[in-house]
């Protein structure tokens, strides 16, 4: 990456990267995929560990550098920041008032993202098919189950880390939901929020663990993955576009919520009907199961039925402009 047009296209990538995290259900992994990166990625965050010490005593830290591609991540990394701060007012902004075209959206654009990755597979067979039908069920399941209750012991609170990591680098699933789903996100954000105000000793030790997990999560996951596409490429292809076609049932735009998680208590309270939603406006509250309807069964206040048909569209074809416009560096 040594001129200044792949140093703005990695800005880019990285920006639209930090928008898609900002949004519940969308992985910054979908994007990383759709714009040529993600292999790049993956072998730059699995280039740390143990080794770069051997690297920077023979050869020095320039080595160091070029061994984990770091002017990439820099760059990388910077957008996505730029990505979260503007995607916070943004994104915000649309899933509070036009949440179903923006769900369409990312319907449109994860669905043209499934066909893209399938079609780099070029001799499918038995195994190939196999392994799609296996990451729909994976991604399926994943955005159907109940959460569970949480857990403090060390042991679990580590393994919550090494999951929502992982979880993270996969296209169609999202870090933040997987938190939920093991009943840690109502331990994990209190936590931060406690070790920032009160600096008590066991939202210390939380935090800690789960930073260890997310770090050890991240470097064998990483060399899983790297692992994977050096070794089964075309299955590791199936099982990705597998995963984001699972995903979809998450990011349907009609969705009756059933389920939500109070924010000041984390309490779980259960929703029958639109009405008995509209009793928890005036709190912060977080959605933790919802059923998808046709616009006929939609509880919204508005279907908008022509902005979604027009966003999915548009969402469907931004990814092959995306695919000749943002190709991946050499």
């Amino acid at each position: 990456m040594n001129n200044e047009p792949n140093r703005i296209s990695t800005l880019v990538k990285g920006i639209l990267m930090g928008w898609a995290e900002v949004v519940p259900g969308v992985s910054g992994g979908t994007i990383a995929f759709i714009t040529g990166i993600y292999e790049r990625l993956l072998a730059s965050v699995s280039s740390f560990g143990p080794g770069l010490i051997r690297v920077f005593k023979e050869k020095g830290l320039k080595a160091v550098w070029e061994k984990i591609d770091g002017n990439f991540l820099t760059i990388l990394f910077v957008g996505m920041a730029l990505g979260l701060g503007t995607g916070v007012f943004g994104i915000t902004f649309l899933l509070e008032h036009y949440k179903e075209p923006l769900w369409a959206f990312f319907f449109g654009l994860i669905l043209a993202s499934s066909l893209f990755i399938l079609k780099m597979v070029p001799n499918w067979n038995i195994k190939n098919v196999l392994s799609v039908i296996i990451g729909i069920a994976i991604a399926y399941t994943i955005t159907v189950i109940s959460p569970t209750e949480g857990d403090t012991s060390s042991f679990y609170i580590l393994l919550s880390g090494m999951l929502a990591i992982s979880a993270l680098m996969l296209p169609g699933i999202s870090g933040s939901f997987v938190l939920l789903l093991m009943g840690m996100y109502s331990i994990i954000i209190p936590s931060l929020k406690s070790l920032m105000t009160n600096h008590d000793m066991e939202s210390f030790r939380i935090v800690a663990i789960f930073g260890i997990g997310c770090l050890v999560g991240l470097s064998i996951f990483s060399k899983v993955l790297t692992w994977l596409f050096k070794n089964h490429r075309n299955l590791t292809f199936s099982l990705l576009g597998g995963f984001l076609i699972g995903s979809l049932n998450k990011v349907w735009p009609w969705r009756n919520v059933t389920e939500i998680l109070l924010k000041e208590d984390y309490q779980v309270i259960q929703i029958n009907d639109a009405s008995a939603l509209s009793n928890y406006s005036h709190v912060p509250f977080k959605i933790l199961q919802e059923v998808n309807v046709l616009p006929s069964s939609y509880q919204g206040e508005q279907t908008f039925l022509i902005p979604v048909i027009v966003s999915f569209i548009v969402g469907f074809i931004l990814v092959f402009a995306l695919e000749s416009k943002l190709s991946p560096e050499d």
